[in-house]
């Protein structure tokens, strides 16, 4: 980093949904530069976040900390396997965790690629302290946003999982803009057994309107909604 740049000393405000100490987020650095991990780190304090270092993506993925809310700062280039294909890793594993890409040989079809891949920024060493703050800033804020989204799908899959195969079925229909008397003729019922159905969905979901119960139905992954409907 720097020298000659300011670093930011007054610590960032962090979200109240960060309850307890393994909530707080992380910022997890992965440089085989010794020197580059202990500046960054020292960056990330004076932050007031929590850093953490590793030499190389192998030692990252053997320890327990991806799943911890924060962001990733990557070099691109080291022995092994790159940042780059961490990024990839993450991405067919279904962990979207922000990542800034921080490399002295970078270029600009390189950069293209992380940034078409979801990457929060790519910047060249040195970089200015502020500015890499504010990268990190940003990635907290799109993981604390990504994990508050998944919260809710999961709440959700929970509530769906307790409804009947009929009561999902009429939700299914209900969320396709049916009408009861369709429904009803499709699935070989009455249209009070329907109105039956949709209640006792919106009170398991816990929502208070069809407009509500909509929304919950559409946060549901495609495999839920489709395996719910026909099983």
């Amino acid at each position: 980093m720097k020298a000659e740049q300011p670093l930011m000393r007054t610590p960032m405000p962090l979200s109240p949904q960060w309850g307890s100490e393994l909530e707080l987020p992380l910022v997890t650095i992965v440089d085989d530069d010794a020197s580059v991990r202990e500046a960054l780190a020292e960056l990330i304090l004076s932050a007031g976040l929590r850093p953490v270092c590793f030499a190389s993506i192998r030692e990252l993925l053997d320890a327990d900390v991806l799943d911890r809310p924060g962001c990733l700062i990557l070099d691109v280039r080291m022995p092994g396997a790159s940042g780059l294909d961490l990024q990839h890793h993450l991405a067919r594993t279904g962990n979207p965790k922000p990542i800034i890409f921080l490399t002295g040989h970078g270029d600009i079809p390189m950069s293209v690629q992380a940034m078409k891949a979801g990457a929060v920024d790519f910047l060249t060493k040195p970089a200015r302290d502020q500015t890499l703050l504010d990268a990190v800033a940003a990635g907290i804020a799109i993981d604390a946003e990504q994990c508050a989204k998944a919260a809710v799908v999961k709440r959700n899959v929970e509530l769906f999982s307790a409804l009947t195969q009929r009561e999902r079925q009429v939700l299914r229909e209900v969320a396709r803009g049916r009408f009861n008397k369709q429904i009803a003729y499709d699935l070989g019922i009455s249209e009070v057994t329907v109105k039956l159905h949709r209640g006792n969905a919106m009170r398991k979901m816990e929502v208070a309107s069809i407009g509500e119960l909509i929304r919950s139905w559409e946060t549901l992954p495609i495999t839920v909604r489709e395996g719910g409907a026909t099983q």
